[in-house]
């Protein structure tokens, strides 16, 4: 694997840069490993490895070699260098020291561990010397860090160019995806005031099923019982929540109720969604481009959408202008749509829909953007993350239509919250209202019957 391309000496100048500073992100994992800190001197040595090891190996012919054989090939080239050096490491510390150097090389440096790690659910990186991750709904601070701002500056670049962006002075922000899914946003300075900061909401591979929610308590077995009806019998369902209470989770779930029969279209900023049937087309929006140009919005999907014969819309999310669009593709022949909506309460997603829908036409009367959502829309679902970090769906609410100029609203199941057990835990009950919905008749005219004490039901949590 030597140098043989006499082109590489000017790309391997860039690349050595990258990486010296990439090394020191490899030292703070090992620190994260031992918990304790990392000596100067051990410092130096991974980064020697680090430009002795880029002058050694062709980048440019490894591309060209399937992954595992190439990091094999790294791997013992550096096993090389490090038994050439004059130190004292241990058979352990020389292990450490190639997984760190790897994941400089073809991972994300000091985040690699956290990305590796299928119980962070979030990475928050704020600055060079703080890094805080999300398990089980809580945030807590690791030990992690890197070098400096230049450091993480490129750990952030080589993130943005795999997607064909850029984040410099003149385009601070940067909305980005890694290779599994998981999305990044990243804000430099000028905006950003203390250092660089990085937001990484983990792509999850196994997506909770119906049943994954029941018995983690997100819901009783009644809840989805009803929610299965309601998608079965192709009934409109928001799902409304705040940021991490699970809606694109509780999206996925649902989506499983739809027979494999039916055409799906899926529109999303962030491919996310994972539906298990066959004939599913997946819609994904676009940015603009380096010169500004080239974005395609959610709303200009929805609308070519509406061109491709689907059975069921289902859009990871409504944010926008696009809103007035779902609301009109659900009033007219496209039931059984599923979306979610960033709001605090039933009542809070109604609000939100109705400036959304006027964001899309100002000269809508307010009285008929209401009267578009309460004929088109029939359930919504709050989700909500509680204190204790656990996610809940804490009601199941049906718009029964209009009152005067207002939108009538009642709930069929709710989550009352009872107070904290002593070790923090949220104590409580689900339990239906004993109203029967008024789209009750829906679900038989599907053929749907659910149990005749659905809508009593009562479960402690």
């Amino acid at each position: 694997m030597l140098k043989t391309n006499p082109l590489l000496p000017a790309f391997e100048k860039t690349s050595t840069q990258t990486q010296q500073l990439s090394w020191e992100q490899r030292l703070v994992k090992n620190a994260d490993k031992s918990k304790g800190s990392l000596k100067p001197e051990y410092q130096e040595l991974k980064f020697t490895l680090h430009r002795k090891l880029l002058d050694k190996i062709n980048l440019e012919a490894l591309a060209t070699i399937d992954n595992q054989r190439v990091r094999g090939e790294v791997r013992n080239a550096l096993m090389q260098l490090i038994d050439s050096e004059q130190t004292l490491l241990s058979s352990v510390e020389k292990q450490q020291i190639c997984d760190e150097v790897l994941d400089e090389v073809f991972g994300l440096g000091p985040l690699e561990p956290l990305l590796q790690d299928p119980t962070v659910s979030d990475i928050l990186v704020n600055g060079h010397k703080q890094v805080y991750v999300e398990r089980r709904g809580l945030l807590e601070m690791t030990t992690v860090a890197f070098r400096d701002d230049q450091h993480l500056l490129r750990i952030i670049d080589k993130i943005v160019s795999q997607v064909g962006r850029r984040v410099d002075e003149s385009t601070p922000m940067v909305d980005a995806r890694l290779l599994d899914g998981s999305r990044v946003n990243a804000v430099i300075p000028p905006l950003a005031v203390d250092g660089p900061l990085v937001s990484i909401r983990r792509f999850s591979v196994d997506k909770l099923m119906p049943a994954d929610l029941v018995e983690r308590r997100a819901m009783t077995p009644g809840m989805m019982e009803l929610l299965e009806a309601a998608v079965k019998a192709r009934l409109n369902i928001i799902i409304a929540g705040g940021t991490g209470s699970g809606k694109t989770t509780l999206l996925n779930g649902l989506s499983s109720f739809i027979n494999p029969k039916e055409r799906i279209v899926t529109i999303e900023d962030a491919a996310e969604l994972q539906l298990k049937q066959p004939h599913v087309a997946r819609l994904e929006t676009r940015p603009p481009n380096l010169e500004g140009n080239g974005a395609v919005r959610a709303r200009e999907l929805l609308i070519n959408s509406l061109r491709m014969r689907p059975d069921r819309i289902v859009v990871g999310e409504c944010r926008g202008e696009e809103a007035l669009d779902m609301l009109q593709a659900m009033n007219t022949g496209h039931d059984g749509s599923l979306t979610t909506i960033h709001a605090n309460s039933p009542r809070d997603a109604v609000s939100r829909l109705e400036v959304m829908v006027s964001l899309a036409n100002s000269n809508m009367q307010l009285v008929s953007i209401r009267q578009q959502i309460s004929s088109a829309v029939n359930l919504l679902v709050q989700a909500s993350r509680l204190s204790d970090g656990s996610r809940r769906v804490i009601s199941i609410t049906e718009i029964t239509g209009m009152e005067g100029e207002i939108i009538t609203l009642q709930d069929i199941f709710v989550f009352e919250k009872r107070g904290l057990s002593p070790e923090g835990k949220v104590m409580g009950r689900f339990a239906a209202t004993g109203i029967r919905p008024k789209f009750y008749e829906k679900l038989l005219a599907a053929g749907i019957r659910v149990r005749a004490d659905l809508f009593d039901e009562v479960a402690e949590v």
